[in-house]
């Protein structure tokens, strides 16, 4: 049995200031996230904007070349002048010998450059141990195992929190139908469970990149459809919900839903969803392979 509640709207003033608060320094930490995703994976394939080559790079790796040498040509290229990138991946190239690291000077330009973040003090790796730097010089596989798993569970656990408090605000919506809440507030999860696997599928194949950003772009939507909805309800509501007679507008849920079934969309869509159901089979049976041989490396290299 359905029990009553308080609008967003009839809220006291001090719990609106309070959800306010909460909407506010969230939306500016995503805002924060999204600018950094741009300075790290955006700038993967040397160019600035978040794009497919960009996703490969990061969790795939770019198979043509080192760890370093992705770096300087992308996240790093900024660090350091274009003769001083040159230098060092020459000196890669040449098969990064210790003598050389010394001798050709690429030991000065890291610790001028590079050992101001790369240090034992960050969880960056150290610079100033050349076994380090060695590694990274070999084929650049993109994200590690290890890596995947730890930046995994941080963001599983973190941005469900995020999502479980905008979800409750936005639960008190009443310009909405029960349905399209239900939907709105579960849709953020689903796109965040979608994300992290893609990046897993992503390291086993390039094919799957187009799906770290669409699962990116679904939460982002998610989280600005409820976030702007509560915060009008809170404190616009008369200016965005009543007309000029002073009546409630339709519910948009319910406008929204009637156009769907006037132009037949709702059982268009229910046919997408069995069409794409039928196709997961060969989708399964591409990715099997794979999986298979992924699995069958990591079995030999033990």
């Amino acid at each position: 049995m359905a029990q009553n509640f308080s609008s967003l709207r009839q809220l006291d003033t001090p719990v609106k200031v309070l959800f306010t608060g909460y909407l506010s320094t969230v939306a500016i930490g995503y805002l924060v996230a999204l600018i950094q995703i741009l300075f790290t994976h955006g700038m993967a394939d040397g160019k600035f904007g978040l794009s497919i080559d960009d996703i490969v790079y990061s969790y795939y790796g770019n198979r043509s070349g080192t760890v370093l040498e992705t770096q300087l040509n992308g996240a790093m290229k900024e660090n350091a002048s274009e003769q001083e990138r040159f230098k060092i991946i020459q000196w890669v190239r040449d098969g990064a010998d210790k003598d050389d690291y010394v001798d050709d000077g690429i030991e000065a330009i890291v610790q001028q450059r590079c050992v101001m973040c790369h240090n034992a003090e960050t969880a960056l790796p150290n610079f100033n141990d050349f076994k380090v730097i060695k590694q990274l010089t070999q084929e650049d596989t993109g994200a590690t195992f290890s890596s995947l798993t730890r930046v995994s569970h941080i963001h599983l656990f973190g941005i469900s929190f995020i999502f479980m408090f905008v979800g409750l605000i936005f639960s008190f919506a009443e310009t909405s139908t029960t349905k399209y809440k239900c939907i709105a507030i579960g849709m953020p999860y689903l796109f965040l469970l979608v994300d992290i696997i893609s990046w897993w599928l992503t390291k086993l194949n390039p094919m799957f990149a187009w799906l770290v950003i669409l699962a990116g772009t679904g939460m982002a939507v998610s989280f600005f459809f409820m976030w702007t909805v509560a915060v009008l309800e809170m404190w616009f509501f008369d200016k965005a919900f009543i007309n000029v007679d002073g009546e409630p507008h339709p519910r948009w849920s319910e406008t929204f839903d009637a156009k769907l079934k006037q132009h037949g969309i709702d059982q268009a869509a229910l046919k997408l969803l069995a069409l794409a159901k039928t196709n997961l089979q060969p989708l399964w049976s591409r990715l099997l392979p794979v999986l298979k041989t992924w699995w069958d490396k990591a079995r030999s290299k033990n």
